[in-house]
């Protein structure tokens, strides 16, 4: 009987994660707003806000919004504790230019829409190896609360079938890549700061609009 509980750290972390996703509410779409062939962004709820935190509307200009999204980098998050320690996989930019050419006005848009408690889902597509088949997608999700802006990454250029129902054989279809964890960089790195009642890395918008032209 004691030998169950000699199981390894890494089993016993994987065992615990998927118990919290199982309990974790997941969030439901409110409203599609802009859906097409590049672009797709959605108002969904935020269950993982304290209760009185609200998420409020933002009227970035589109040069500033551009700005900011610019500003952003990421690097996929190792699921082994030690790999943290001598991950030498490079930062890269969020956004390539062309993504946001397309990704900025529908996403303004949404931050003007949003509700007290809801976020900005957001993906952006491009043709993937099999354009036919695959498309490389980057997307998250974008809630604004107080002055802090806070973006989450859930996948970074990561394939997925154009159809969740597979085009070889409908009754197997390809499975749906699962979201992922990233650790997200912004720069200037001053003003990245931690929102004291989420206690979560997010843009000081004060800061940021502060130094930046309308």
């Amino acid at each position: 009987m004691a030998r169950w509980f000699h199981i390894g750290p890494t089993i016993f972390l994987i065992v615990v994660e998927i118990v919290a996703t199982g309990c974790t509410r997941l969030p439901e779409t409110i409203k599609v707003l802009h859906d097409d062939d590049r672009i797709v962004t959605r108002l969904e709820t935020d269950f993982d806000a304290p209760e009185r935190t609200y998420t409020r509307k933002t009227d970035l200009s589109l040069e500033q919004l551009n700005k900011l999204l610019r500003g952003y980098s990421v690097r996929p998050r190792s699921r082994v504790p030690l790999q943290a320690f001598i991950d030498n996989t490079p930062v890269r930019k969020l956004f390539r230019e062309s993504e946001l050419d397309a990704l900025v006005p529908p996403l303004r848009e949404a931050l003007q829409q949003v509700g007290f408690q809801e976020r900005v889902r957001f993906e952006v597509f491009s043709p993937g190896r099999n354009p036919r088949y695959w498309r490389d997608v980057t997307g998250g999700w974008i809630k604004v609360r107080d002055h802090f802006f806070h973006l989450v990454v859930d996948y970074f250029h990561v394939e997925q079938p154009v159809r969740k129902t597979d085009a070889y054989d409908q009754y197997y279809p390809s499975p749906w890549t699962p979201e992922r964890a990233y650790t997200v960089y912004f720069e200037p790195e001053r003003q990245y700061v931690t929102d004291p009642v989420l206690d979560e890395y997010a843009v000081d918008l004060d800061l940021f609009t502060a130094n930046t032209a309308p």
